[in-house]
């Protein structure tokens, strides 16, 4: 059997484990069980629970967000491992003399953000906590190259800004933090696949979570390297790489019944918003065998 294992940037684990396939962790992991590795590289982590139900990939990874949408579209998805709280590796940014002194300020605003990504329960959450809507008092606009400027220009309100691109607008200046992830929700690398490959094979499933602590390790013992694959494959300065690498805890972890209560609040704060049409109950994403334990 040829296992895919779908990767994108924005999850940090399954990015370098990519890049760092020419070392075989993973392949060493999974031949003594007869299987067979391939990358199937991708840009749009939200897509993460169609392509597995399409079988376009065996396992994926993202944040908090995409597996909340994958259950609510009908995905049937079974959480495999998370990562440990990531509290520094992105915020919510304002004009350092801007009037917006609490999330309760932004009632009316316009906020830049990754729509679907982490950055969505991120936000949610905040004005959730300040008893403000996601869907309705704010203007949630899909953040893209431009969204540090019209930051800076006074055109939006707020920008949440992740990884390298925060490194840098902290270095050069001028912007404050008015949420910081780790204040509000604890912001996981999240890994999940299929029912039926999380429930038939536990020993692939264990053998890709080990390739995964592997990467992990190398990354935190040679953040220089990492930082320097980073900027060379997506752009931006080593040094910011090697800010935003440093951050990360690169420590994977089982799923948790804590995991999953973060996750379900999450859940249902998209519902009441709007975000997701449907209730989904989220200790559904766990293997039979988890369940019962």
């Amino acid at each position: 059997m040829t296992l895919t294992i779908g990767v994108h940037s924005s999850n940090p684990s399954l990015y370098h484990l990519y890049h760092l396939s020419r070392l075989g962790f993973a392949q060493e992991e999974l031949a003594p069980l007869g299987e067979t590795v391939v990358f199937h590289p991708y840009t749009n982590g939200v897509r993460t629970g169609e392509l597995l139900t399409r079988g376009v990939i065996d396992f994926g990874g993202t944040g908090s967000t995409p597996p909340v949408t994958a259950q609510a579209a009908g995905h049937d998805i079974v959480y495999t491992a998370v990562s440990a709280p990531r509290p520094e590796h992105g915020a919510l940014l304002v004009p350092e003399d801007s009037p917006v002194r609490t999330v309760a300020d932004l009632k009316g605003a316009t906020v830049h953000l990754a729509i679907g990504s982490w950055q969505t329960h991120l936000i949610a959450k905040a004005l959730d906590d300040a008893g403000l809507s996601y869907a309705e008092d704010i203007t949630a606009v899909r953040g893209n190259a431009d969204s540090e400027e019209l930051l800076r220009t006074g055109a939006i309100a707020a920008w949440v800004a992740q990884g390298a691109e925060l490194a840098a607008a902290r270095r050069t200046g001028g912007l404050r933090t008015l949420v910081r992830t780790g204040d509000v929700i604890s912001d996981r690398s999240v890994f999940f696949t299929r029912r039926d490959l999380a429930e038939s094979r536990p020993d692939v499933i264990e053998a890709l979570t080990r390739a995964l602590r592997r990467a992990d390790e190398w990354a935190a013992a040679h953040p220089r390297q990492a930082a320097e694959i980073a900027a060379a494959d997506l752009g931006g300065a080593a040094d910011d790489w090697e800010t935003a690498l440093a951050s990360l805890p690169w420590t994977i972890e089982p799923v948790s019944d804590a995991f999953i209560a973060e996750q379900q609040e999450a859940a249902d704060i998209f519902h009441r918003t709007g975000f997701i049409d449907r209730p989904v109950t989220v200790a559904h994403a766990r293997a039979t065998a988890d369940k019962a334990v």
